[in-house]
């Protein structure tokens, strides 16, 4: 199995999501089924390394909070091949992205190899217009969403496929409820 922790966008956010879609040639556009917030790529596992990542998961304690999507970039620099939007600075996600972290390598996963960039991916790019990527940017700088819960996290299976990678929820983790006060 191929295995990712993520955050699921709710369905007001992803239509918001979704209307920032188009305008760049050739790019490949996310469905409403792979938009997530990657916390954790964990990549190939077999079943009994899929059940101790499950265990360790189902163990992390951590609070819901309330988060936010601000601005739009792209990873490639003068060769973008991915375009995404932001979300906003957030301490509690930045916990919780760390103890999801901390549970995959206690039980003998690899630590990831990229640093934690909280983010939804809306396009892969193949050889785009440089100016077109440009304007999208531009158009989409101040793209702000509604503020929106975060009461659990996933684990994700994915399969690539030709027409893009499918996402299946795995397993689902709630978090906490939301205190004013937490010892966390």
């Amino acid at each position: 199995m191929r295995l990712f922790v993520a955050l699921p966008i709710p369905e007001p956010v992803a239509r918001w999501l979704m209307l920032l879609q188009g305008g760049v040639p050739g790019a490949r556009w996310q469905n409403r089924e792979q938009l997530h917030l990657t916390l954790r790529f964990i990549g190939e596992v077999d079943g009994r390394d899929a059940r101790a990542i499950d265990e360790a998961l189902a163990g992390i304690d951590a609070s819901a909070f309330e988060l936010q999507f601000h601005g739009v970039a792209q990873f490639g620099n003068k060769q973008p091949h991915t375009l995404w939007v932001a979300a906003r600075k957030n301490e509690m996600l930045e916990h919780l992205q760390r103890k999801v972290d901390t549970a995959i390598r206690r039980v003998g996963q690899p630590q990831d190899a990229h640093k934690f960039k909280p983010h939804v991916s809306l396009a892969r790019l193949r050889h785009p217009e440089l100016e077109k990527v440009l304007q999208w940017l531009a158009q989409h700088a101040l793209a702000t969403s509604d503020w929106f819960q975060v009461d659990a996290f996933c684990l994700y299976s994915s399969k690539l496929t030709s027409d893009g990678s499918i996402y299946r929820v795995e397993q689902d983790y709630p978090l906490r409820g939301v205190d004013v006060e937490t010892d966390d």
